[in-house]
């Protein structure tokens, strides 16, 4: 408890919450909480024996699927003891709304490392007054009349540019153009469909190196080769229900970071998204990689992360009480696109501590929502990649076939890469 409190000041949002705007007239505010207990977010419990993998993923679950108290602060921490060789475990359940995936990443080196200087300890003086309902209600009838200013300022940087404008737009028209067979409903197969409130875990391990190897001897990028390997995972999810994988089966929302470079130190959401097929229609590992290296080319050759960004950046010109209605409409609309989402962030390679004991490894959780039944997020952390894989606790009872046929894909490539690199060598020796 001490140890997270010698911390909080490096990390004020930990002390806040969200307050409503009355009649929703602007968007929720982040206010200090001023009744704010860290026992209450810093919570103890102890796995049933044997305290191995399967029990901590049952617990992952449980945990993950109760929704946090927007009348606190948006987050917990889960101590867990019991776990096999003496360890333990610590779960982090952060609102996304607080913070995105790299700046999680980040969070873990404030948390988790000492400071290289003493931290001053947080005194309730120095937390602001929450604002009262008249005040926030003011305040965004100020803003919303400042909405003709802020358009017309765009405007004005508009014309000042009109090359960069006209450079602009001819981008969003390639990546609308691109985005627009991403709105075809997937092919119909048990991924996707209605969800209830309870989650399965399981996770799935790879090497850095291995994935690194596969890189160098088959192309493209560390995503592109953990993206084949999930392909592989829900391929073989898909046999074993007894359905045939099929192109377009399996359309994947991939968060994509607009963090500018260097960006480290900020909170909130910063991130926008792509949709990407998954090529499980593909048998042999070396084409899928192929597949998926092709479609991650196109995705950053047309700019399509671009549609986000600009849907967000409207909001900032539109009247929040209109944004906010269209929103909560557009979720009741009927959801056929989108079959999963892989999120990957790139973590700390150096070696993390906890109260003197080191961290061996981060597993990753990604919530899943609307038609999406799994969601598999991808965290690296030293030497080591682990996939966090989500489901519906109804529609997945076979989860863990998931997580290992994502280990088997990583072995396949591996071993594909490991046999064109022979293959090379023998063409290179002098007869």
């Amino acid at each position: 408890m001490a140890h997270v409190a010698s911390r909080l000041p490096l990390v004020p949002r930990y002390r806040q919450k969200l307050r409503t705007v009355p009649f929703r007239l602007g968007r929720p505010v982040w206010v200090d909480d001023p009744d704010f207990d860290l026992s209450y977010h810093i919570r103890r419990t102890a796995l049933p024996g044997p305290g191995k993998r399967r029990q901590l993923a049952d617990l992952m679950a449980r945990v993950m699927s109760q929704r946090l108290d927007r009348d606190h602060p948006l987050w917990e921490y889960w101590v867990v003891e019991g776990l096999s060789r003496n360890r333990w475990a610590l779960i982090s359940k952060v609102h996304h709304c607080m913070i995105d995936g790299v700046g999680g990443a980040d969070l873990y080196r404030v948390i988790l490392e000492l400071p290289p200087e003493p931290v001053p300890s947080p005194q309730d003086s120095d937390q602001d007054q929450p604002p009262s309902a008249n005040a926030l209600a003011a305040r965004a009838a100020a803003d919303m009349m400042q909405l003709p200013l802020r358009g017309t300022h765009a405007l004005t940087g508009t014309v000042a540019d009109p090359g960069r404008t006209i450079r602009q737009a001819a981008d969003m028209a390639l990546a609308v153009a691109r985005f627009s067979p991403s709105l075809q409903p997937a092919v119909p197969s048990s991924l996707s469909g209605p969800i209830g409130r309870q989650r399965r875990y399981a996770w799935a391990r790879a090497s850095l190196q291995d994935v690194k190897t596969i890189k160098r001897e088959l192309g493209g990028t560390v995503n592109d080769v953990v993206l084949a390997a999930i392909s592989a995972g829900f391929r073989a999810l898909l046999l074993s229900r007894g359905e045939e994988p099929r192109r377009h089966a399996v359309p994947s929302l991939v968060p994509v970071s607009v963090r500018a470079p260097g960006d480290h130190g900020g909170f909130g959401n910063q991130v926008s998204a792509t949709v990407t097929d998954l090529p499980v229609h593909v048998a042999d590992p070396a084409e899928r990689l192929a597949a998926v290296r092709a479609e991650q080319d196109s995705l950053k050759a047309c700019h399509e992360a671009m549609i986000g960004q600009a849907l967000v950046a409207l909001g900032r010109y539109s009247a929040y009480p209109l944004t906010s209605w269209l929103v909560r409409k557009a979720f009741c609309l009927p959801q056929r696109e989108i079959v999963t989402v892989t999120t990957n962030v790139q973590g700390p390679r150096q070696p993390l501590h906890w109260m003197g004991r080191r961290l061996e490894e981060i597993i990753p959780y990604v919530p899943i929502a609307s038609t999406v039944r799994t969601g598999v997020s991808i965290f690296s952390y030293g030497d080591a990649i682990r996939f966090g894989i989500t489901g519906d606790y109804a529609a997945n009872p076979d989860l863990d076939v998931l997580a290992r046929g994502i280990e088997h894909g990583v072995s396949e490539l591996l071993l594909a890469a490991r046999q064109r690199a022979a293959a090379a060598a023998g063409q290179a020796r002098p007869a």
